[in-house]
């Protein structure tokens, strides 16, 4: 090889090494988003994505990366389902990163350390299912400038954030206690900041911290130095003699009004039973019983609505181990595993801070009258002006929406024809059930949708019964927050052509109806879900609207298609042209009359 030719292999295997270096110079950064991104899976599919250098001449081609100087400046994975945990240290290796969003997924486990990453200026976890405690090294943050942490799960105490950078920081809708620290960083933020945390005080909150004061006692293993104490020599002082005056005047004062306090006391508790009774409801501490007769009644706020459930008090259920299983328009969903070993389920409400306290409880007690084998049973109820809880029954099967749509695999659950059919008519039951019961409301659901389908698993033929849940609390979110409600995706509502009648619930119903016998998922758009009917409207006697599953039985063909008919009226455009749930429910009996004489 001449050395002409050996130059420019030369300068050749230079330029290719360049290209090289400044495509993966900093692989530790890429070694650790890699890291990120096979411990967690997302609709984004990162894994197909997430390819090559992460970095090209300042510029990214890795879905919510952004690059600058050929380093990993931000990562913004906000609302693509992101699921999985995050390992403390995956972003470690990250450390020029100024910003980190990850809201609005449902990622769960601790939050990242973040520890050396100081040049961070954004970080958002809001909305995720994160728990544990705030790690204390964010106060080691100097940059932070955003700190968004709402709606998790997280406890423990807020750290001591003293930056003076910090312009935005939320912590609302968690489980975090004790008092709010008095930085001048933490001190300027509104109570919107820190509400919703059922233990957390101090200012900003109006919710002032107990503090008991520590009687100090002389410790024979510490005395109390000498310039503390009173000279031994003095004789008993006039300020000891007043002072056993008064206590003979407070004795005497206590011997008097004792027997006044103890008549208020019982007056207060009859009238207080007496409303008990009149509600309708029991008290528990005034009328409730436990269980277990041996159990000693506690005076507690909570509403209990069955005299055959387990007792419990608003501490017992603070302290119990709480998983996330969902949000909604209406707000937050928790399993929480009692002490005691029971499982119910709690529902955070949002939206209804202007709700007072005797409409909530009036609501509650006549939902939780109801009782019918197709609805979820409302345990009891607890109200403050920042909480409105709701404690259900525990269906542990999971929602139709899961099962309809829950991922292929080992875990997918097959839904035949006849477990559809079952489904669809308990769910027809438990709708005409409701509209019969309450008859004065507006629309007694308000938001029927398939994630609002819990599914009883037995183990006796046809194995899947549904239960209704989320039903009534409509009437407390209000007109102004129906539009974002299922309801409020009806033909009537879009239109704005005036109130809604109970109709939308039936509308809402054709719509979990047609879901089932499609397999499809409607859009959250009024639009595309009238689209998506007048698709099947269109083909509505053709097998190819109907679910891959329910293709293949087709002696029962006839059967889907009368089904899918009747989703079809439920959703008509106008809602006088709707059958009521009541005729929806007599109409599937008549097929299963049919059946019968087959």
């Amino acid at each position: 090889m001449n050395p002409y030719s050996k130059l420019t292999f030369f300068l050749i295997l230079l330029l290719v090494l360049h290209v090289v270096a400044s495509d993966e110079f900093f692989h530790e950064e890429r070694d650790s988003l890699i890291q990120l991104r096979d411990s967690l899976s997302s609709i984004a599919n990162l894994h197909s994505n997430w390819t090559g250098p992460p970095c090209h001449k300042d510029q990214s081609r890795w879905f919510g990366i952004t690059c600058s100087n050929s380093h990993v400046t931000e990562i913004d994975l906000q609302g693509i389902e992101l699921t999985g945990t995050l390992q403390s240290t995956a972003l470690q290796s990250i450390t020029f990163l100024t910003n980190l969003s990850l809201s609005n997924n449902a990622l769960h486990g601790d939050l990242p350390t973040l520890k050396g990453l100081l040049n961070l200026s954004v970080v958002s976890f809001s909305k995720n299912r994160f728990s544990g405690s705030i790690p204390t090294e964010y106060v080691a943050l100097s940059n932070i400038s955003r700190l968004e942490l709402q709606d998790n799960l997280l406890n423990g105490l807020i750290p001591r954030f003293e930056q003076a950078s910090l312009i935005v920081f939320n912590v609302s809708f968690n489980f975090l206690q004790g008092k709010i620290p008095e930085t001048s960083a933490l001190q300027r933020f509104p109570n919107s900041s820190y509400r919703n945390n059922l233990e957390l005080c101090g200012k900003p909150l109006e919710k002032a911290c107990n503090v008991t004061p520590v009687p100090q006692t002389q410790d024979h293993d510490h005395p109390v130095s000498s310039t503390n104490q009173a000279p031994s020599s003095s004789p008993i002082s006039s300020s000891t003699k007043s002072l056993e005056v008064w206590s003979l005047a407070l004795i005497a004062m206590a011997a008097v009004m004792l027997p006044i306090i103890l008549i208020l006391c019982f007056l207060c508790y009859k009238r207080r039973q007496k409303k008990a009774i009149k509600l309708g409801y029991n008290h528990v501490g005034h009328t409730g019983k436990p269980k277990d007769d041996k159990k000693k009644t506690r005076n507690v706020e909570l509403e209990f609505f069955s005299s055959e459930r387990e007792v419990f008090d608003l501490d017992e259920l603070l302290r119990s181990s709480a998983e996330m299983v969902g949000k909604g328009k209406l707000g937050i969903t928790y399993k929480a595993m009692m002490e005691s070993g029971s499982i119910v389920v709690v529902k955070r409400l949002k939206g209804m801070s202007g709700v007072t306290r005797n409409d909530f409880v009036h609501q509650m007690q006549m939902l939780g009258r109801l009782r019918h084998e197709n609805l979820v049973e409302i345990i009891t109820c607890y109200y403050s002006t920042e909480e409105k809880l709701v404690i259900y029954e525990h269906v542990p099967s999971g929602s139709l929406f899961q099962l309809l749509h829950g991922h292929e695999g080992e875990g997918k659950v097959h839904l035949n024809w006849e477990a559809r059919r079952y489904i669809v008519k308990g769910i027809a039951r438990g709708m005409a059930y409701l509209h019969h019961s309450l008859p004065i409301h507006q629309v007694p659901h308000g938001n029927l949708k398939s994630s609002n389908v819990l599914i009883d698993h037995n183990n006796s033929y046809p194995y899947y019964s549904p239960k209704i849940t989320d039903f009534g609390l409509q009437q407390l979110a209000g007109q102004a927050s129906t539009r974002k409600l299922a309801a409020g995706k009806s033909p009537e509502m879009s239109r704005g052509d005036g109130e809604l009648t109970a109709k939308a619930d039936v509308f809402c119903f054709g719509i979990v109806l047609l879901e089932m016998m499609t397999g499809k998922v409607p859009s959250e758009n009024e639009e595309e879900v009238l689209e998506w009917v007048t698709m099947i409207s269109d083909n509505k006697w053709s097998t190819g609207i109907l679910d891959s599953e329910l293709v293949v039985e087709k002696e029962k063909h006839m059967e889907m298609f009368k089904l899918v008919q009747i989703g079809l009226e439920c959703v008509a455009l106008q809602p006088e042209t709707r059958p009521t749930m009541s005729e929806v429910v007599r109409r599937m009996e008549e097929m299963d009359e049919e059946r019968t004489w087959l």
